[in-house]
């Protein structure tokens, strides 16, 4: 990757400032917060399914959802069973949805530390088969290799 711009001498910035990754991974950057989103990617909204199947405590669930709904990750959705109080589910919302290629990406690497073949496999259910796979282009759909990757903070928006 070649860094070019003001971002080519780094020394001279601070990355919490221009970095999407930092600004990312506060919000994503956890084991909990990521098996809380892998559990919600397969169908889990309830509190006590996230919290078993994520394997995580009450107190870092609770946690973990509220950073993920402030974030506009997920949002909560009140429903009531007959009898019951009023409880709230947790819903990926649109922005929670685009981490998709995130969670593929993770899956695909995780498959390559296994060996390969191993574990969970991602597939195209609408009858193809074939697996999922994740991949870099550019805007215009060209595919784009790490070498052909060039790194520059993007010019500031106009203020009206």
């Amino acid at each position: 990757m070649t860094l070019a711009g003001r971002l080519a001498d780094r020394d001279s910035l601070s990355i919490s400032d221009w970095c999407p990754i930092e600004h990312a991974l506060k919000l994503i950057g956890t084991h909990s917060a990521l098996v809380l989103l892998r559990e919600a990617f397969w169908g889990a909204r309830r509190f006590e399914d996230l919290t078993r199947r994520a394997g995580v405590t009450e107190q870092i669930a609770a946690k973990r959802l509220k950073q993920l709904v402030d974030g506009g990750i997920m949002t909560k959705q009140p429903y009531q069973q007959a009898g019951q109080r009023t409880r709230y589910e947790y819903v990926l919302t649109e922005r929670g949805r685009a981490l998709f290629p995130v969670l593929v990406s993770l899956i695909e690497f995780g498959r390559v530390m296994q060996g390969g073949s191993k574990g969970l496999e991602l597939v195209h259910g609408d009858g193809c088969g074939a697996a999922v796979v994740s991949h870099v282009q550019c805007a215009e759909g060209h595919v784009v290799p790490l070498a052909e990757t060039h790194a520059r903070i993007a010019p500031r928006a106009k203020r009206r």
